[in-house]
């Protein structure tokens, strides 16, 4: 599973990162919930490297991966799709693919496997990723963290500014991920609804701190609409 433990982080004198304590179990989908500005994607950074902790560590299936440069930890079987989608606008779909295999020997096409996710990924194939819509982008920038064969894949709000209709295929992808091909899925989100129908397990950050978990069948129970929304 991945495991952080006592995890701190500053921005200038601002605390953003409160001895932050949590596991992913390993072949299970996890969210973590929380309002803006709370720390979820300070510590998504952190996971990946491209943010280094002030203390605490992170690892990986045993495997320290705190002082770890981000290429080093993507080669120990990690993917990120960033808030925002940060997908390449002139290259093609295509292109923007294979350049999430380039920690890996790169295929000289692309697998079918991501084809058969997202269909409109190959009906598109030739068109620029800055002229997809942005759902389309969305499952663009998941299919190229899906191209480095990852083990934990980490989300950064996929939801955001997507209409229903996707959110619901990206809420099916992922569940597909976890349960055929055994992935382990992070993903920070705010839309309750989503995350609910989505979680094996859930966190909710307050304020740079963690403030609950469980298992996602137990979120009504727990309160974690009120949690999040206060």
């Amino acid at each position: 599973m991945l495991e952080v433990k006592n995890l701190n982080q500053y921005y200038g004198g601002s605390h953003i990162l409160r001895d932050i304590n949590l596991t992913v179990p390993d072949g299970k989908l996890t969210v973590l919930l929380g309002r803006n500005g709370v720390g979820k994607t300070t510590l998504l950074r952190c996971l990946m490297g491209t943010v280094q902790p002030k203390s605490g560590s992170v690892a990986w299936r045993d495997t320290p991966l705190t002082k770890l440069p981000t290429h080093a930890r993507v080669a120990h079987g990690l993917a990120y799709v960033p808030q925002g989608r940060d997908i390449f606008p002139r290259l093609t779909v295509e292109e923007n693919l294979l350049v999430g295999a380039a920690s890996k020997k790169a295929p000289s096409k692309i697998p079918d496997k991501i084809h058969e996710l997202f269909p409109v990924l190959k009906d598109m194939r030739a068109r620029r990723g800055g002229d997809l819509s942005g759902g389309q982008q969305q499952q663009l920038a998941i299919g190229r963290a899906l191209m480095s064969n990852p083990q934990l894949l980490i989300l950064d709000e996929p939801t955001e500014g997507i209409q229903p209709s996707i959110i619901q295929d990206i809420g099916r992808t992922l569940r597909q991920l976890v349960e055929e091909m055994s992935l382990t899925v992070l993903l920070v989100e705010q839309y309750y609804d989503f995350a609910k129908a989505i979680a094996d397990h859930y966190w909710v950050m307050s304020r740079g701190e963690i403030v609950a978990g469980g298992k996602g069948a137990n979120m009504d129970a727990d309160g974690v609409r009120t949690l999040i929304a206060v």
